[in-house]
């Protein structure tokens, strides 16, 4: 099996060094980023004082900063051209994984690491690619890390100066270009690169309202794999969300204490996430994206449905690599909708995929070190495995149901306003009264209707418009009185309700 370095105890510059002098004879590096690896690997080599050497397809085999070697595009002769060389160096193999289909190369390649002198390496780059099982033994694999903050900082610089060249205000205090820095975090320094000048140029002045401008694209960048999905952001804040006043609270208490730096000091962590469950049409989804724009950050979806492939193995994969991506777009909101929909099963009938999907996620919630909010909802937590709701999972558990008299003011108010409505000119208190046992969905239906009465009249929208509309909804506390009561038998002792008090039965 090849073997892994350790990528979270050292630098990429470190694990360079460290794996040159162990004098492993191969090294399989994946990364997309070939020109900054090279130079990384000169910086070590000439502290080694090893020389290196460069092959592509294109170009041969040639020392570096030196003519090819003529007749080496062809590997074969490439590699007999090293194992002729009696002095140590580093050969650098760029793209060769496509010809370790070929077995004369794998040959030649075996050969020249095994019988290579002290001192030499051969490298094979490449984006994605596996060890043919004749190099496993002499293999070691690596992975090139995403670039560090300080070059992402000497990027940024690089850029704004360039920006200021051409004429672009650049008003941004250090703290703004560490915020700045931290928005790019994760991204190659070519793609941080495009997404600078991509975001930024069209701008005449560039301000600290840029920065959740490229969060955003980034996020944008790297969710196109169509089980992550960016969510436009068209809502407005916490605040007008109606009634959930405890939810909020949390929320803004959470935020404050990060962003004032106290939850550091106090060795508190960056909260992780919640999971919201309740009554369906009472604000969870509502809640996931009106907390992304007070945030500042992109709402990145994930849907668990589209996760599963009927390719062995692929399914986990799809999990693994769009966590990775998730933890890339950092900091986020992770919205995962009706939960249960993707986890609630036991894995009986797939193989047990399902239960590695979730061992997979579970195991992700608990060691990721990104600061990745999790907003999970969920309309029948009751066929959620056990595992999800242990302790620790999630910072706190909220149960979200039907809305009191003052939240239903508020939802009347807000949807209302949206609409361009006075609400003046309405009897509030009565119209909350009459939508006792309403879901905020169903509010904002009977307003909607109501407007679409009033086209039929021919007149403007009045209150009678909107009680006719109540009255001809059966809204879901008495549709399935049942399923609500169980909702709440459930939550009693297991969830913090979202309204901030524990409330009786509507």
């Amino acid at each position: 099996m090849t073997r892994f370095a350790d990528d979270s105890c050292m630098d990429s510059m470190e694990d360079l060094t460290a794996l040159l002098r162990s004098r492993h004879p191969l090294l399989a590096v994946e990364t997309d980023e070939e020109s900054r690896f090279v130079r990384l690997l000169g910086r070590v080599a000439d502290d080694l004082n090893l020389p290196v050497w460069i092959w592509s397809a294109t170009s041969g085999l040639s020392k570096q900063g030196l003519a090819s070697q003529y007749g080496t595009q062809d590997p074969t002769i490439a590699l007999d051209f090293t194992t002729a060389l009696v002095g140590p160096g580093v050969f650098i193999f760029a793209d060769l994984y496509p010809f370790l289909d070929n077995p004369t190369v794998v040959r030649a390649l075996k050969e020249a690491t095994t019988n290579a002198k002290p001192g030499q390496t051969y490298i094979v780059t490449g984006p994605d690619f596996s060890i043919p099982d004749e190099l496993r033994e002499q293999a070691r694999q690596w992975r090139l890390k995403p670039p560090s903050d300080a070059e992402i900082a000497d990027l940024v610089d690089a850029t704004l100066r360039n920006f200021v060249r051409r004429g672009l205000i650049v008003d941004l205090v250090p703290m703004d270009r560490s915020r700045m820095v931290s928005a790019l975090r994760g991204l190659s320094l070519s793609e941080a690169e495009r997404l600078l000048q991509k975001t930024l140029l069209d701008e005449s002045t560039i301000d600290t309202t840029d920065i959740p401008k490229l969060r955003m694209a980034k996020a944008a960048l790297l969710a196109n794999d169509g089980i992550l999905e960016l969510v436009e952001q068209k809502v407005g804040t916490l605040d007008q969300v109606g009634g959930l006043q405890g939810l909020k609270r949390w929320l803004s208490l959470r935020e404050r204490a990060v962003a004032q730096g106290l939850a550091e000091q106090l060795g508190l962590g960056t909260p992780r996430g919640i999971l919201m469950t309740g009554i369906p049409g009472c604000g969870k989804s509502f809640v996931a994206k009106t907390l992304a724009t007070t945030w500042g950050r992109p709402l990145v979806l994930l849907d668990p449905s589209r996760l599963y492939s009927k390719y062995i193995g692929e399914t986990e994969t799809r999990l693994t690599t769009a966590l990775a991506s998730i933890e890339t777009m950092s900091p986020v909101v992770l919205w995962i909708d009706e939960i249960e929909k993707g986890f609630a099963s036991s894995g009986e009938g797939d193989g047990g995929v399902s239960r590695r999907i979730l061992g997979t996620f579970l195991r992700w919630m608990q060691d990721h070190e990104a600061d990745v909010f999790i907003v999970a909802t969920a309309n029948d937590v009751t066929s959620l495995p056990p595992e999800f709701l242990r302790r620790g999972r999630f910072d706190e558990i909220f149960f979200v149901d039907l809305p009191e008299l003052s939240a239903r003011r508020a939802i009347l108010e807000l949807h209302m306003t949206r609409r361009n409505l006075d609400t003046a000119e309405f009897d509030i208190d009565m119209l909350a009264e009459a939508t006792t046992g309403f879901s905020g969905a169903e509010i904002e239906s009977s307003i909607v209707g109501a407007l679409y009465r009033s086209l039929d009249d021919e007149t403007t929208v009045t209150v009678d418009h909107i009680l006719d509309e109540v009255s001809a909804t059966v809204p879901l506390s008495q549709s399935r009185p049942e399923d609500i009561a169980r909702l709440r038998a459930w939550a009693q002792n297991r969830a913090v309700p979202a309204a901030g008090t524990p409330k009786a039965a509507v």
